[in-house]
């Protein structure tokens, strides 16, 4: 931000020399980049100034703003310039009878005014408003530019000045772009829009990118004399993404992009009408057209006076607190009882929003070299978060299991990113020009998995087994969702053994996080695979499992099946730590009785177990899953899925005909239930 030392000097009493406000700038937290040393124009005595302003200070990307700091710095008088407009200086013609605004986007638009002058004489500006531009850089364009430059530079609001009767039917429009639009811009580029563009228009063509720059066919000659003046705010994500697309970039993008003050749009509007009068002449027509949404009131924000010591590590009087905050504006009040310090923050500060915000400020203000450096540091030794030792045990978990944990990148091709959305949801997509092959966001992580798997098929690499933990985002309900997710792939040459597998990993993940939690592993259906099922712990649906489709494979150029699970992250880090049920060991031994049984190839062994289950077997222990079978001599559409069954009295040894009573209820149920056959 390049500023001028005469102009800052303009607001402030006393007025501050060039060394002193290098000094209190720098120690603030804006260092002076440059200074360079002014002399043609009548300017001897002045310097240019260049100010690293960071990027959430918006408010000091202005002449007041620079001033304002130095004068909490420092303890000058601050004055504003005076903004309202003269009464000899307005007509009687009201100015909703020269002109009117359209806003379609008040949520990209949140205030939009327009003020009118008539009777201008478009010329050279005078000494005073070209030595003041000169001085920062800028070059004297006429007297209605100049005035608008000179506002943005003095209040830091963004305006433009559109020469009335070259609006088609004297009004604006806010809104969208439409297909095919093109504008010529004020520097001669030729534009092409698009409808994600916010422009400025009239009844027919757009006349301006809003927040960005004016068009050509609209600006302020030499001819003109009846002025619309305006004055707004733009959504600083659209001006960026606009200002990216097109190429183009500005003061006024600089400043929107940033973030400028909501209640200092009608302001800067009276503040440069009135400069305009005065430089060219004419008269303001009266009141104003203002729409969009009410400006925001000062925000409300605390600060506790102990805590305010205890992490500056200094002894801070609360008075001297006090006196700083008041310094910038912030008309701190002190409590009965001296423990809080209550601000009501202007709306040109947005950055201030906590309570550690005015503890920065009052450090700012008191002098950073005032705290004190200590020779030891001082760490309290805390116990670990159960969401972090959480992660940490999930990652040695799967690590154990032979998965490789990655990170890979956020987007994805439309197609393969498409075959992983559940029904009721859509893509979310991005315009940036660099990913145009990738402009998907993921709704998923077994996509980018997949192409990370492709990465190791390409260099031969064999029985790959990847994790990641990371952020998902989809459309639903016309709101954008994001999740944080797990997913696993692994390579699948056998099937089943690789989906038994998957499922024993789940099993131990389940076991580390949540202990003695119930895992279910229930057969359903999902696009991406060709054979799901749903994972669920403790009853809680928690993610998905199952081989990926071989149609979804191709997508991705896998040219071996692989295995995949996906689970919604914070359910399991919430289950931590685990809860586990203990018992005594047994004292006699138990029974083992496996079983064969024939079924049909829909019947999941899930299926089976709940079955088994349902006869509740006196002294059943548990029910394990062994093998499933199919091929010769079992007939086609059926499979053999083989279990044992360990039963156990925990007061005496069993004998095996007080196990056979049970066993044969278990058969009864299977044949009744599934149609079973027991295999001999």
């Amino acid at each position: 931000m390049k500023v001028s030392l005469a102009w800052i000097n303009e607001y402030l009493r006393p007025a501050v020399a060039a060394d002193e406000a290098e000094s209190l700038l720098t120690a603030q937290g804006m260092p002076i980049e440059t200074r360079t040393p002014l002399t043609s124009g009548g300017a001897n005595g002045d310097e240019m100034l260049d100010v690293e302003v960071t990027s959430n200070r918006a408010d000091c990307l202005s002449h007041v703003g620079v001033a304002r700091e130095i004068a909490a710095g420092s303890g000058r008088t601050f004055t504003m310039p005076a903004t309202a407009i003269p009464p000899e200086a307005q007509s009687s013609e009201p100015v909703s009878s020269l002109t009117s605004v359209e806003n379609r986007r008040p949520d990209l638009c949140p205030g939009y005014t327009a003020r009118v002058i008539r009777g201008v004489r478009v010329g050279a500006s005078p000494a005073w408003l070209k030595a003041r531009l000169e001085a920062i850089g800028l070059r004297s364009v006429n007297n209605v530019v100049d005035v608008t430059n000179f506002v943005l530079m003095e209040l830091g609001q963004p305006l433009h000045a559109f020469d009335l009767a070259k609006l088609a039917e004297r009004r604006i429009v806010v809104r969208h772009a439409q297909k095919g639009e093109t504008m010529t811009a004020i520097d001669g580029a030729k534009l092409t829009l698009t409808p994600e563009m916010l422009v400025i228009a009239d009844a027919k063509r757009p006349v301006a990118i809003a927040g960005v720059m004016g068009g050509l066919d609209s600006e302020v000659n030499m001819g003109t004399t009846d002025i619309l003046l305006e004055s707004a705010r733009f959504d600083p994500l659209t001006t960026r993404r606009t200002g990216r697309s097109l190429k183009l970039a500005s003061d006024s993008s600089y400043r929107f992009e940033r973030g400028i003050d909501p209640a200092g749009l009608d302001r800067a509007s009276q503040r440069a009408a009135a400069l305009i009068v005065q430089v060219a002449g004419g008269k303001i027509a009266s009141g104003v057209v203002s729409v969009g949404s009410a400006a925001p009131g000062p925000r409300a924000v605390s600060l506790r006076v102990a805590r305010c010591k205890a992490l500056l590590g200094i002894d801070i009087p609360a008075a001297r607190m006090v006196e700083l905050l008041e310094r910038l504006g912030l008309s701190p009040k002190l409590d009965a009882r001296g423990e809080t310090i209550a601000c009501s923050v202007p709306t040109y500060r947005p950055d201030l929003e906590r309570e550690v915000d005015l503890i920065e400020e009052v450090a700012r203000l008191h002098g950073l070299d005032h705290l004190g450096v200590k020779q030891k540091i001082e760490i309290i030794a805390r116990p670990v978060q159960p969401n972090v030792e959480a992660r940490r045990r999930l990652g040695q978990s799967l690590a154990s299991h032979g998965y490789h944990e990655t990170v890979t990148f956020s987007f994805l091709p439309p197609k393969l990113g498409e075959a992983f959305l559940s029904e009721g949801r859509t893509p979310v997509m991005v315009d940036d020009e660099r990913r145009k092959t990738e402009p998907l966001l993921r709704p998923s992580l077994l996509p980018s998995l997949m192409l990370c798997r492709k990465a190791n098929q390409d260099v031969g690499n064999t029985n790959v087994r990847l994790f990641e933990t990371a952020a998902t985002w989809w459309r639903e309900a016309g709101k954008i969702v994001e999740r944080r997710r797990l997913a696993l792939v692994a390579d699948a040459a056998d099937a089943q053994l690789a989906v038994r597998d998957l499922r024993g990993t789940l099993e131990e993940l389940a076991s580390v996080l949540a202990g003695s939690a119930d895992l279910e592993i229930v057969p359903a259906s999902h696009a991406a695979f060709s054979a799901a099922a749903v994972v669920k712990l403790a009853g809680r649906e928690v993610g998905h499992m199952g081989l990926i489709a071989p149609a979804v494979l191709k997508l991705a150029d896998l040219q071996a099946p692989v295995v995949a699970a996906e689970l919604d992250l914070e359910a399991w880090l919430e289950a931590y730590p685990p809860v586990r049920q203990v018992s005594q060991l047994a004292r006699h031994p138990g029974i083992e009785r496996d079983l064969s049984v024939v079924v049909d190839e829909a019947v999941a062994w899930d299926q089976i177990r709940r079955e088994v289950l349902a006869t509740s077997p006196a002294l059943l222990e548990r029910v394990n899953f062994l093998i499933a079978y199919r091929g010769k001599p079992i007939s086609a559409g059926k499979k053999s899925v083989s279990f044992r069954m360990l039963f156990r009295d925990p007061e005496a040894t069993l004998r095996h005909e007080q196990v056979d009573p049970q066993v044969g209820t278990v058969v009864a149920r299977l044949k009744e239930k599934l149609g079973a056959e027991l295999r001999a």
